[in-house]
């Protein structure tokens, strides 16, 4: 079995597809908005089994989603439900997509999210590339389950309030970005793979921001890896 062959084999695996799957359907771009109502707080979960994933703030609305996908039995699943205090959204590929796709890059969701409404992310990721700037939002917590792929965790920008990070790593690269002006703890712990620290101090077993422990917002990063590699810079 060739080099190129086995790392597909594994990507099949974990998506639960078959090389039956792939076909030449034409390219569809599909956008969907979601409108702020009266939720205080949101929690939104993005459950993707293969491709490019893009998030980042800037939304008049709650949601400003963009899709380009093949099949229209991948097409994303967007559901939104409020008490009036709490809010979910949910985007979700489909189970029966087939997931892997031939050219990863086929399948894409760009998603802005309103930048004042508290935010609960939450993101279980399958193959591909997740590159997700969430310093401008106003988070309450981040939880990324990986698969295998690079994570690219932007936090960096004006925190006014403290939040928990928790990043699960599967087999792949994850890069978290951290603002240097915010107080951090920062814990990480490696499966098979470096980890490498730039900004932070380590201190009884753990990373802090020596020169702004004592500030008003405290990110709490937990971060624990598969095979691969953890970069965690402060700046």
């Amino acid at each position: 079995m060739t080099g190129f062959a086995l790392p597909l084999l594994a990507l099949l695996m974990l998506t639960g597809c078959s090389v039956n799957d792939f076909d030449n359907s034409p390219a569809r771009h599909h956008t969907k908005a979601i409108e702020l109502d009266k939720a205080e707080i949101v929690r939104v979960s993005l459950k993707m089994g293969a491709g490019e994933l893009t998030v980042s703030g800037g939304s008049p609305r709650l949601l400003d989603a963009a899709f380009d996908f093949h099949q229209l039995a991948s097409e994303p699943i967007v559901s939104y439900h409020s008490t009036g205090v709490r809010g979910d959204l949910t985007i979700e590929q489909p189970s029966n997509s087939g997931g892997f796709r031939h050219n990863e890059g086929d399948y894409k969701w760009d998603l802005r999210l309103n930048d004042h409404v508290p935010l609960d992310v939450a993101a279980n990721l399958g193959a591909g590339e997740a590159r997700m700037k969430l310093g401008d939002l106003v988070l309450r917590s981040v939880e990324v389950h990986m698969g295998v792929g690079e994570l690219n965790l932007d936090l960096r920008g004006n925190p006014t309030r403290d939040y928990d990070v928790q990043i699960h790593g599967g087999v792949g690269e994850a890069n978290v970005y951290l603002p240097s002006s915010a107080a951090i703890t920062a814990n990480a712990k490696g499966g098979i793979g470096d980890i490498s620290v730039q900004g932070l101090e380590k201190r009884n077993g753990r990373w802090i921001n020596p020169k702004h422990e004592h500030a008003a917002a405290n990110i709490r990063l937990d971060v624990t890896g598969g095979v691969g590699a953890i970069h965690l810079v402060a700046e």
